[in-house]
């Protein structure tokens, strides 16, 4: 058997101000930057946690030939440019359709890109593939667990298949699931009977762990209704609620040799989903309450306390350069904080010139236009400078090289900020050892990161909490105004429908100044 391989990963947050072109695929944003041919063999090792990396080892343990094609992934952001996606997807039809003939096609995707023209970035690139492939010949997609999962994904595939945890530990696992289903696939000799539902509700990321209640033992329950009702597999994407298009939110798919097992597994887990509604909620602080709340507890002796930075996640759209909870902890004078990764190639490069240990007069991020934010005017000692090469080992990421470009750590008062040139998401430890930060003895960490970083700051944290400074990542949907929703979708669990918030708004316009 002869395998084809592609990858074109980007969650699209569409209320982001910024967009995802051809440079923010070729530099990765955290992650492997574009790569092609054997070079994406190359990079996928046995210590990298991404899909393509698991479909490769459990192809080559069973001795099948894979032939890798174009792997791309960017850091989250506002849509993809027309023309990066239309580079990169017409590539990736024209490198498969001159490599065919072959025996099935593997596509590692994130399930939540929109582009600037096409709201369904993978149905669409799917579907291209779909019209080149033929009707035939087995098409398999692993997925994020906040894939945005369309009717169209469903039906042009054979079968799609999405992470179970978040943080995603398992992204790997999840390409080797694939490869297995592509197995099944090709022995059962035709397509799977397939079912799908929606609940009818989003959930906020911040409130989607499966570190935690409920999403714990929803995801737990999988391989137990599989096994109950035949499925041959049960997948669920809780959605990436930040994306205005007419399929966002949830969706529950499974596959069985016939109709009545996959159906009956959608329903055992429909069930359950639509019972967990309630409990998808939990304490968000404000930054000045977030300090309060850290201080008092690190007077108690509990820390480090790690405070989620989650609405400047970059990692669900985040600019990663926002303020708020850097002059909140300025504000309160604490003695010993980190907080990391700021996005300010500027400051960056300035405190560069300055050197180590001296002192740098500095305009600090802000600079993204993010309602409530602006930039920190002071001067800041550069504690120490870095050219951004580190090697991370937590499970989120991996045991991989990351690039974040030249970097420098800067204090004020007794906050120290980890600054870089390049966006990623806070998930690793490594990324405050590298700029001299040791998180495991620093009382208070601000990290701008919402869920991933539980991963490998949970075994040190004595507490986490989550924040809502300024940023472009909503912790709750209600604070944008939606315009493609299904009207019957609630925007939080337990909340107003689409059309409910619509009217509120509208007769909140009405009302005199």
């Amino acid at each position: 058997m002869r395998v084809l391989l592609a990858g074109f990963q980007h969650e699209t947050n569409t209320f982001a101000k910024d967009r995802a072109d051809m440079a923010a695929f070729e530099h990765g944003g955290g992650f492997p930057a574009l790569c092609r041919g054997s070079a994406i063999t190359e990079v996928m090792t046995e210590t990298v946690n991404l899909p393509t990396a698991g479909f490769l080892r459990a192809a080559k343990a069973a001795g099948v030939e894979v032939d890798p094609l174009l792997w791309a992934m960017a850091v989250p952001s506002g849509p993809v440019t027309r023309g990066c996606y239309e580079t990169i997807a017409g590539e990736i039809c024209d490198l498969i359709a001159a490599a065919l003939p072959a025996d099935a096609v593997y596509l590692d995707l994130h399930g939540a890109m929109c582009a600037e023209h096409i709201p369904d970035g993978e149905g669409e690139l799917i579907e291209r593939i779909r019209q080149i492939i033929g009707p035939d010949l087995p098409l398999v997609v692993s997925l994020d667990l906040h894939a945005n999962v369309t009717r169209r994904m469903v039906e042009m595939t054979d079968a799609l298949v999405a992470y179970r945890t978040y943080p995603h530990v398992d992204s790997a696992d999840t390409g080797a699931a694939a490869f297995d289903l592509l197995q099944k696939r090709v022995v059962l000799g035709r397509p799977f009977a397939r079912a799908m539902a929606a609940p009818d509700y989003m959930i906020p990321i911040c409130w989607q762990s499966t570190m935690n209640a409920p999403a714990d033992g929803l995801y737990a329950a999988l391989p137990k209704i599989e096994e109950d009702t035949g499925a041959i597999s049960l997948s669920y994407a809780m959605g990436f609620p930040a994306a205005d298009f007419d399929e966002c939110g949830q969706l529950i798919w499974a596959y069985g040799a016939a109709a009545p097992e996959a159906e009956a597994a959608v329903a055992a887990l429909l069930a359950r989903v639509e019972a967990a509604e309630s409990a998808f909620q939990g304490a968000l602080y404000t930054p000045e309450g977030a300090v309060a709340h850290a201080l008092a507890r690190n007077a108690q002796g509990c820390a480090p306390v790690v405070i989620a930075d989650a609405q400047d996640n970059p990692g669900a759209g985040g600019s990663s350069d926002t303020m708020g909870l850097i002059k909140a902890l300025l504000a309160a004078d604490v003695p010993d904080a980190a907080v990391g990764v700021l996005w300010d190639p500027k400051a960056v490069a300035l405190a560069h010139q300055a050197g180590e240990g001296a002192e740098v007069t500095l305009s600090l991020g802000g600079h993204s236009d993010v309602a409530g934010d602006s930039p920190l005017e002071a001067s800041f000692t550069v504690e120490h400078l870095s050219d951004g090469q580190l090697r991370t080992l937590g499970p989120y990421y991996g045991t991989r090289e990351m690039h974040l470009g030249p970097a420098a750590c800067l204090r004020l008062n007794g906050v120290r900020i980890v600054v870089a040139s390049q966006k990623a998401q806070m998930a690793d430890r490594e990324m405050f050892r590298f700029a001299g930060i040791t998180p495991e003895t620093t009382p208070i960490l601000v990290v701008k990161s919402a869920i991933h970083f539980r991963a490998d700051f949970a075994p040190i944290a004595g507490e986490i909490i989550t924040a809502t400074a300024p940023g472009a990542m909503m912790m709750r949907a209600t604070d944008w105004q939606w315009a493609h929703l299904r009207d019957d979708l609630r925007l939080m669990p337990e909340g107003p429908t689409q059309a409910e918030h619509r009217a509120e708004h509208l007769a909140a316009l009405r009302l005199p100044a």
